[in-house]
């Protein structure tokens, strides 16, 4: 028997009484969310230390405030969010009701991955709540500290016969996915994310993958090197670059580059001191299989800064690789780590060719005290999301949607966009019982003055609908 069989079945039950429908519910749930966070924020930086060696400071922002500032969102804008919206009317349906009503999707489940294991799983849940699904939360069974806190902790806070934490590895998770849901959300690596998607297909459930990609980050020779090297290396190295939205390599001239990599050099030591493996601010790799697999890619090209590593501590400096051949593991994979090659790039076109020859990012960043270049950039490429002269500082705002393109992924959240995700937009009309006199102009015998009517009905205001 399926391990899943009796929980799968005891939310779907719940949803279908109504019980997650309520505005008052779902506050209530969102605010239990919220104490969740505020009750165990002590324990909960603990096992983001014991599993990534998280710095209290990158807990904090990254994990536990964002997804704080999550909930306080949803639960200001709850109301509002939920109201019927109104849409315009063509002449045929003046005297009608025409809204969309958002309603719950059902059962969702909701699969996060290890880097920030905190934020990845909770800020999809308050959308999900928002809306007024049940959940099935999936936590990687990788950042297992973590996953402890959420498996023993979460649940106390939560309305259990609509929400469950499950634990497992691949095998687990393909006998969940075995399961019809609803919605599936899910964060992490596009080999993975196909699985997903496969299996939702057998059910036509409808997805959002948040994967990754190789992120570009174009210099530009008009730059001031150190305030681009501060900016970079602070976001290419926190959270010892795990990251999907981390910039994965720097394109640039070799006059930047010469400009470029002392700068880096300054930024890490001021940032991390001259030994940055005693730094509190630096993290380690999650695991024995990334660490060896990232270690491997320090072999490319040539090492400009960095390098050292130390197995039994996970632990990998930050680095700098120059002299990188496009043909090198470093650059056919997402490097997720300490670890940024810079490419030469002779142009501005020849830059924008390289990125668009490659399958679309997740996040594109560009440089450059030129307005004209970052908004070239901008025109010319397409990735998830864009930032320019700074790096993943658009993920901070919940009113731009966060999520990937192509290769990188399909759907997106964040705010409203979150509670829209989880939510299924449904196109409604009320009509009057009476007047039939006036619809039956609609009916056979069809006349050409009757045809002439109904178009111009139809039509007006711009607006038309394929059925009467």
């Amino acid at each position: 028997m399926n391990p899943f069989e009796d929980t799968v079945q005891r939310l779907r039950e719940t949803f279908h009484t109504g019980r997650t429908r309520p505005a008052e519910f779902r506050a209530a749930q969102l605010r239990a969310l919220g104490r969740f966070l505020q009750d165990n924020k002590q324990l909960l930086q603990e096992a983001l230390a014991q599993d990534l060696k998280k710095s209290a400071f990158e807990s904090e922002v990254s994990e536990i405030s964002i997804s704080q500032g999550e909930i306080n969102l949803a639960l200001k804008n709850l109301q509002a969010w939920m109201k019927d919206e109104e849409v315009p009317k063509n002449l045929a349906t003046q005297l009608d009701s025409a809204f969309i009503r958002k309603e719950p999707f059902g059962l969702v489940l909701i699969i996060a991955p290890w880097n920030y294991p905190l934020n990845l799983i909770l800020m999809p849940l308050v959308g999900a709540l928002a809306a007024g699904n049940c959940v099935v939360l999936k936590p990687s069974e990788i950042s297992k500290n973590t996953e402890k806190a959420l498996v023993e902790v979460l649940p106390r806070y939560l309305d259990q016969s609509c929400f469950a934490v499950v634990q497992g590895g691949p095998e687990e998770t393909q006998q969940l996915l075995e399961h019809k849901f609803d919605y599936i959300f899910f964060t992490g690596s596009s080999q993975v994310g196909k699985i997903i998607m496969a299996a939702a297909a057998k059910h036509l459930t409808p997805v959002t993958l948040e994967l990754g990609g190789k992120n570009p980050c174009y210099i530009d020779d008009n730059c001031d090197p150190q305030t681009v090297a501060n900016r970079v290396a602070w976001f290419r190295y926190f959270n010892t670059g795990q990251t999907c939205v981390a910039p994965d390599y720097i394109l640039c001239s070799p006059m930047m580059q010469e400009k470029l990599v002392p700068a880096l050099q300054s930024a890490i030591t001021r940032f991390y001191g001259e030994d940055p493996r005693s730094s509190p601010d630096l993290g380690r790799i999650i695991s024995d299989k990334h660490f060896q697999r990232l270690r491997g890619l320090l072999s490319c090209g040539r090492v400009a800064i960095g390098g050292q590593s130390d197995e039994s501590d996970r632990y990998i400096a930050p680095t700098v690789l120059v002299d990188v051949a496009e043909t090198e593991p470093v650059m056919q994979e997402e490097i997720f780590g300490p670890i940024l090659p810079i490419m030469n790039v002779r142009s501005l076109d020849e830059a924008v060719d390289f990125i668009n020859r490659r399958e679309k990012p997740l996040a594109l960043y560009a440089f450059s005290l030129s307005d004209q270049v970052v908004k070239q950039v901008l025109a010319r490429t397409s990735s998830g999301g864009f930032c320019g002269n700074d790096g993943f500082m658009h993920l901070t705002l919940s009113s731009l949607p966060f999520g990937g393109v192509g290769a990188s992924g399909m759907g997106g959240y964040h705010g409203k966009f979150s509670f829209d995700t989880f939510s299924h937009h449904r196109a409604c009309l009320l009509r009057s019982a009476g007047m039939e006199k006036v619809y039956s102009i609609r009916y056979p015998p069809y006349s050409p003055r009757n045809v002439k009517l109904l178009l111009t009905a139809m039509d007006t205001q711009g607006f038309s609908c394929t059925l009467l």
